[in-house]
């Protein structure tokens, strides 16, 4: 069989289910053999960006690379934000590109640029094939090191020669998968840790996107309860303990003072629990650096100078969580109901009859909670939106909200949600997005029609940047090249042939979003936003010190 057919063989053989990305001349081969596989599919989309934020968070949904195409030249280049994304949000993904013909790559060549070393930064491995034959222990190779923690992006070249060429029947075999097992950390470690949860007084959990990456959230939840210790989340660690719970004291994350670290401040001892320092700047939170920390991680702790932990325990969390749950002999330790939290949640109850227009943030996502169902899914593209998603809207399911806050790049949520739908047809998705980021992939909507794949773009809009005006105004008392305008939202989704609908008044925000969650096609609300909130809180914050 030809190179590429081997290559596809492989992917069936790794479970792969889709291949999102944009045709190409050098990857016609490698197309081919897509469109002869009864197990894999290839999606054509709109800009290979979108293809891989698709990869992207499939890979976070599910635990399983996404897998995205591109050619050579710009359609690779188009590939680098989303494998980026990837990488500093830690979600296994697998990148493919074609490459002109081995004769051409040692010159200046048309198309041709050195696509393995743009990807070098943001991948964990990536190479070029120049033998057939040894396509499957690179793609063994690959998908094993992007579902190895801490999860990531991976990428593989192949030149079109290459691509072609024929592979001896000895070789085109993929090789047997072998999922490796992290160990339990040690004895020791486990007993240092035990010791100092004996002596804390006022132990707090930092929870963060590791947790869901090994599905430890149940194991976390147990240990929290059982040592009745309080639990504050990440962004990306959103659902890992539901918000309804006593012991869930919120989000930790805003880039200024927020309630939430006051509780974090109180604290004697910090229990970092798959804690990426990508998320949050251990700077930022951790005021004492002299107060001892427990991490527990798959991989030893990346230290900084606010982040030297008094023990770590290094391997699987889930069997670590329990461990330390089963051998805990000590006292409950209090844990008052949080004052900070209680205080965050009484701003989204204040405003769930705010019928003032445009439509506050908060009232946006109290009708939102209210549409959906607690394991339907959210994805959160990035602009001052997500700010307000994070902090406020309350999550009962670790992996139901998905949100980009490595990278933290815009245009993520219409690819993303396509994905989620993919990966998850029986439940509810939504796209909650700005106008900003969601004309930077929203041509992915024909995809997404092409497809069929129902789920609800939620266009927050209000015709700025809304973080860079934030920003700008409390440091310079203005904005500036801030300003854009926009097209008719219901118009422009027609365009697509999808339903359309335009929030003209804040009754109408929950009944119309009932009314497209429940469409069998995918469907756009445009909805005003009131963004003064955003320095009001921001005002509260500071008042609250």
């Amino acid at each position: 069989m030809k190179a590429a057919e081997l290559l596809i063989k492989c992917l069936e053989h790794e479970g792969v289910r889709y291949v999102w990305g944009v045709p190409g001349e050098e990857t016609m081969d490698i197309l081919e053999a897509l469109g002869d596989s009864q197990q894999t599919r290839f999606i054509p989309t709109r800009h290979e960006q979108g293809a891989a934020f698709m990869a992207d968070v499939w890979g976070r949904l599910t635990g399983s690379p996404g897998v995205c195409l591109a050619t050579l030249g710009p359609g690779a280049t188009n590939l680098l934000t989303g494998v980026a994304d990837a990488y500093l949000d830690h979600a296994p993904l697998v990148a493919i590109t074609g490459q002109a013909g081995l004769e051409r790559v040692y010159k200046e060549s048309h198309q041709y640029v050195d696509i393995v070393s743009m990807f070098a930064p943001v991948t964990k491995w990536n190479t070029r094939i120049e033998r057939g034959a040894a396509i499957p222990e690179v793609t063994l190779f690959f998908y094993r090191i992007a579902t190895t923690e801490k999860y990531g992006p991976t990428h593989l070249e192949l030149p079109e020669d290459v691509a072609a060429e024929q592979v001896d029947e000895t070789d085109a075999a993929p090789l047997p998968i072998h999922q490796a097992r992290l160990p339990l950390a040690s004895a020791e470690a486990i007993e240092a840790a035990l010791a100092l949860l004996r002596q804390s007084r006022r132990p707090v959990i930092l929870a963060g996107n590791g947790v869901i990456r090994a599905h430890a959230a149940g194991d976390l939840a147990t240990l929290a309860r059982r040592l009745h210790i309080p639990v504050v989340h990440t962004f990306m660690g959103k659902g890992i303990l539901k918000d309804s719970d006593s012991l869930s004291w919120g989000a930790l994350g805003l880039q200024m003072r927020d309630l939430v670290m006051d509780s974090l401040d109180a604290a004697d001892l910090i229990l970092a629990i798959g804690y990426d320092l990508v998320e949050y700047a251990p700077a930022v939170w951790n005021t004492h650096p002299s107060r001892p920390i427990i991490h527990i991680d798959a991989l030893p702790a990346e230290v900084d100078r606010a982040y030297l932990p008094a023990v770590e325990l290094v391997g699987d969390i889930g069997a670590t969580l329990r461990a330390l749950a089963a051998q805990w002999q000590g006292r409950r330790t209090f844990a008052p109901r949080s004052e900070a939290h209680e205080r965050i949640m009484r701003e989204l109850d204040d405003y769930r009859a705010d019928d003032s227009f445009p439509v506050k943030p908060q009232r946006i996502l109290a009708d939102l909670r209210a549409a959906l169902d607690p394991k339907d899914i959210v994805v959160s593209d990035v602009g001052a939106h997500k700010l307000w998603v994070a902090r406020l809207f309350a999550t009962e399911w670790a992996n139901t909200v998905i949100i980009s806050n490595g990278l933290a790049s815009m245009g993520i949520a219409v690819p993303g949600a396509l994905a989620a739908k993919l990966a998850y047809p029986d439940r509810r998705v939504v796209a909650v997005t700005g106008d900003g980021g969601f004309m930077m992939n929203s041509q992915e909507l024909e995809t997404a029609r092409r497809l069929h794949t129902a789920f609800v773009t939620l266009v927050w809009v209000d015709e700025e940047y809304g973080v860079i005006t934030w920003k700008q105004t409390q440091r310079f008392g203005h904005a500036f090249g801030i300003r854009f305008t926009n097209p008719d939202f219901v118009t422009y989704a027609r365009a697509f042939g999808l339903p359309g609908f335009q929030i003209s008044s804040t009754e109408e925000l929950l009944p119309t979003l009932q009314r497209a969650l429940a469409l069998d096609e995918p469907s756009l609300v445009a909805v005003p936003v009131d963004y003064g909130e955003n320095l009001k809180l921001s005002e509260r914050l500071s008042q609250s010190r």
